[in-house]
């Protein structure tokens, strides 16, 4: 197929998940014989950030703004087997109104950030989608299964709702051997409604170990948080480092979103790239974790910083080690790019029919 996709960027990391998701997902579709065009808005706050400006898998064309899109693209969006407009893309309303008045293939809204997207349109925030245009998309690709899938059904009126979950690629994540330089590490970006569970199981956590050591690797973090001395900080870590720093750590730490807890079944890519490195993941919980890795044996779930420090001072290292390793079994099973990528592009068949 010729496929058109409109995504927040696949060109820069800096700042967001969407990049290393899509590149993921778009190596898989070329590695199965389909031809992608990534189209993304040319903003100056990723232009200095670039980590990946011309994939090998994808033909990449960046746009000043809706009138330039218009008048450039317009074949490339009519010819287009299908055509899909990723959540948090600037202008998304209105490119998404051309799309699905130009496209004469199947159209899709890919949602990488369904919780959010889910608590904007109930605040009438309708950013980069708006309720009418979600009927008139063939297809609504979800991050977020469960209930958030019925209720973008019955409630939004999507004909077809699908959980496309996120993953991490295999061949840029997977064991090596280094130093444990740390026996907690964090990898994400600052938001207001994480950093409570952040403070929860590796601030306190620090606190109470003082001879640990800890990372918190990411953006955005306000400079009047008062981190403990044996927590490590760095602004920001480009993917190709990802592997190493996941695998200079004893346990990695998983937090999720207030509004991905609260729907459930809302993995994020950092579970995934952790996973597949084979260390050992202690998370929060939420509903549906369960459905993608099994807790006690391939996940360790907590809920208090009693819990966590209990792991991190107790637990047999042999125990550790298994559990990473039977994580990451599970992710080469059930998790990878290639196994979204045919779950993609199956939808997108069924969806033309």
């Amino acid at each position: 197929m010729n496929l058109v996709v409109f995504g927040l960027s696949i060109t820069s990391s800096w700042g967001n998940g969407h990049a290393t998701t899509y590149r993921a997902l778009l190596r898989e579709l070329s590695k199965l014989g389909h031809h992608v065009v990534f189209l993304e808005r040319d903003v100056p706050w990723y232009a200095p950030h670039r980590d990946m400006i011309a994939p090998a898998f994808c033909a990449v064309e960046l746009y000043r703004d809706p009138e330039d899109l218009r008048r450039r693209f317009v074949e490339v969006v009519r010819s287009a087997d299908a055509v899909i407009v990723g959540s948090y893309v600037p202008d998304g309303v209105t490119i998404g109104e051309w799309v699905l008045a130009t496209a004469r293939g199947v159209t899709a809204f890919y949602d990488i950030d369904t919780p959010v997207t889910l608590a904007k349109l109930e605040q009438a925030d309708f950013e980069y989608l708006s309720p009418d245009l979600i009927p008139r998309y063939r297809i609504y690709f979800s991050f977020a299964g469960g209930a958030s899938l019925r209720r973008l059904e019955k409630e939004y009126g999507s004909p077809a709702a699908r959980a496309l979950y996120c993953s991490a690629d295999p061949e840029l994540y997977y064991p090596q051997e280094f130093q444990k330089t740390w026996t907690l590490g964090y990898l994400g970006t600052y938001s207001d409604d994480r950093q409570p569970a952040l403070n929860r199981y590796l601030v306190q956590a620090a606190l109470r170990l003082p001879t640990v050591r800890f990372a918190v690797f990411g953006p955005g973090y306000p400079q009047e948080i008062a981190w403990p001395p044996n927590v490590d900080r760095t602004e920001h870590l480009p993917p190709d480092q990802h592997r190493r720093f996941y695998n200079e750590q004893r346990f990695t730490l998983n937090v999720t979103r207030a509004s991905m807890r609260r729907l459930g079944f809302s993995p994020s890519v950092r579970l995934f790239e952790a996973a597949a490195c084979g260390v050992p993941i202690i998370s929060d919980v939420w509903d549906g974790i369960e459905m993608f890795f099994e807790p006690d044996k391939e996940i360790m779930l907590v809920r208090t910083t009693d819990e966590m420090v209990y792991i991190l001072r107790e637990l047999p290292h042999r125990e550790c080690v298994q559990i990473g390793a039977r994580a990451r079994q599970r992710f080469l099973r059930d998790h990878t790019p290639r196994q979204r990528a045919i779950e993609f592009v199956t939808s997108l068949a069924e969806a033309a029919r």
